[in-house]
């Protein structure tokens, strides 16, 4: 029981904090672990997600944003499009991961997209003010927000699957 409310209420909002971060990290390490078979989606609506052609979609995707996110004509994350993107793909990491714990969807979406939320804005303003103290450039930064993102995915898939 306890392992189960850690999955609802740290796990799922951290897949979405990730998400916030960066838009496709959380999604493809989710598809990675299901489609080694830690998370159970193989009898339910979100199967596709399990497929090796699925993972390294999201994969390539994932390595894309993290090269994108370095170039100076990026949109913030804060803006209309790339918050959108990023709460659309929360609520469907949250969907997934409450249909391979045969739990509620809704709970799955409106837990991972408030994490987006947070995520996003905290990250945004995080990265912002270390820049900014630094006075120095923004990859470095930028990097360790990719790495971050990576870790804390596989964090919460790992709680997940646990």
């Amino acid at each position: 029981m306890a392992m189960q409310m850690m999955t609802w209420l740290f796990a799922i909002p951290l897949l979405g904090l990730v998400t916030g971060m960066r838009t496709m990290t959380a999604m493809a390490v989710l598809c990675w672990f299901a489609y080694a078979g830690h998370l159970s989606v193989d009898d339910n609506w979100a199967a596709w997600s399990g497929k090796l052609v699925t993972a390294i979609i999201f994969t390539l995707l994932a390595i894309g944003e993290y090269i994108g996110d370095k170039l100076p004509k990026t949109p913030n994350r804060t803006a209309p499009f790339p918050l959108i993107a990023r709460l659309v793909f929360a609520g469907l990491v949250g969907a997934i991961v409450a249909a391979g714990l045969n739990g509620s969807g809704m709970e799955g979406v409106i837990l991972c997209v408030s994490g987006a939320l947070v995520g996003t804005f905290a990250s945004f303003l995080i990265r912002r003010e270390i820049v900014t103290r630094r006075g120095g450039k923004d990859w470095p930064v930028a990097l360790i927000e990719d790495v971050s993102a990576v870790f804390c995915a596989i964090l919460a898939m790992g709680i997940v699957t646990g």
